[in-house]
């Protein structure tokens, strides 16, 4: 979208990078009122709903060409294509148990990882031979997602698995659980700092120790790999061990060591790899717990506005990422982000490692009956 901002429309870096930020705000809104929707229509309705609007928005989208429509575009498409993943999280933990939910998340990020390494190499193929094909393959594999939702899982056949909402029951409000408030305030901290290195890493490796796009290409591709191959397998071995917050401690950790790694280590194609697989062991340690961690704090009747919560996080720390990371590079070049970011990650591991430590005591604290 950056790219085709700058050079098919002509508009200035500034612009575009307006337009980017506009779809991490319209991404907040939909989060948020997706989680409502899914809580009082399901999330069933919600994701068929969502994709085919967000389908036809797309396609919509690729006849705007001035920065306002763009701009507008962009918070409207960005709000009805984004509130799918409150309904797709709660389908995930409907269709899931305790045993096997971490797995369960963790199966959807295979998916999340394969259609982007798959996304993006397309990506890459269409705008080489026209830039509009993207939106037209963008709506088209929505509305034909929504279609396969339709004819491989009929409403019919699993609207008996829906539960009735027990109406005695008083609706617990993600937004008063102080616990999952810290939570999500520790969760946005790690999710600002891999942002950061997802979005600033392609330009570091150019700007500062001067690889070839092709070798950029590479280090990008290989986390996704690493994720594909391994993290089922890491997941698998690891789950019911120990609490979930144990294993996101750790992965925020290994995070901080790759940003301490990048100022530290000999600038070389050897030294990236290592710092590529560093942070995705952090990311395949963290993500799938803090994303089971949610859903065991939820009911039936409430699950969307927490899994809309989580949501909201990611997008926040989509639209502050790059601007947080564009000051300080202003102020003290890459090597001051980079310890930047490795302080922010121990700050969020010290708060769930308290976080841990509160609900460990809190659960010794209830009386066991005889």
């Amino acid at each position: 979208m950056s790219v085709y901002c700058v050079h098919q429309l002509h508009f200035s870096i500034v612009q575009a990078g307006v337009i980017m930020m506009l779809f991490g705000v319209g991404a907040i809104f939909g989060g948020f009122f997706g989680g409502k929707l899914t809580d009082k229509i399901g999330f069933y309705d919600l994701q068929v709903g969502s994709l085919i609007s967000g389908g036809l928005l797309f396609i919509i989208f690729g006849f705007q060409h001035t920065f306002l429509s763009l701009s507008i575009g962009a918070i409207i498409l960005s709000f009805f294509n984004e509130s799918v993943r409150p309904a797709n999280s709660t389908a995930i933990a409907h269709y899931s148990n305790e045993e096997n939910r971490t797995r369960s998340f963790s199966l959807n990020r295979l998916a999340v990882n394969i259609g982007w390494a798959v996304g993006g190499g397309l990506g890459g193929l269409l705008a080489s031979i026209n830039y509009h094909l993207l939106f037209w393959v963008d709506g088209g594999t929505n509305i034909v997602a929504a279609i396969l939702l339709l004819i491989l899982m009929p409403k019919s056949k699993i609207i008996k698995t829906f539960k009735k909402h027990d109406k005695t029951l008083v609706r617990k409000s993600a937004y008063r659980d102080k616990t999952y408030l810290a939570f999500i305030f520790l969760g946005t901290l790690y999710f600002i700092c891999f942002y950061e290195f997802m979005i600033m890493e392609p330009a570091f490796y150019k700007i500062d120790w001067h690889f070839n796009e092709r070798f950029i290409g590479f280090l990008l591709a290989l986390n996704g790999i690493i994720i594909a191959v391994v993290e089922m397998v890491l997941i698998h071995n690891l789950e019911g061990k120990k609490n979930g917050l144990i294993y996101i401690v750790i992965g925020i950790l290994i995070g901080a060591l790759s940003f301490v790694l990048i100022n530290i280590v000999p600038i070389s194609a050897f030294a990236a790899i290592v710092v590529v697989v560093f942070i995705t062991f952090s990311e395949m340690m963290t993500m799938p717990f803090t994303s089971s961690f949610w859903i065991v704090r939820t009911s039936d009747n409430n699950r969307g506005e927490y899994a809309a919560l989580y949501s909201m996080a990611w997008s926040f720390a989509q639209v502050v990422a790059p601007l947080i990371g564009g000051l300080v590079i202003a102020r003290g070049g890459f090597t001051l982000l980079w310890w930047a970011l490795s302080g922010l990650c121990v700050v969020s591991a010290i708060g769930f490692l308290f976080l841990y430590r509160y609900k460990h005591m809190a659960n010794r604290a209830v009386p066991v009956l005889p």
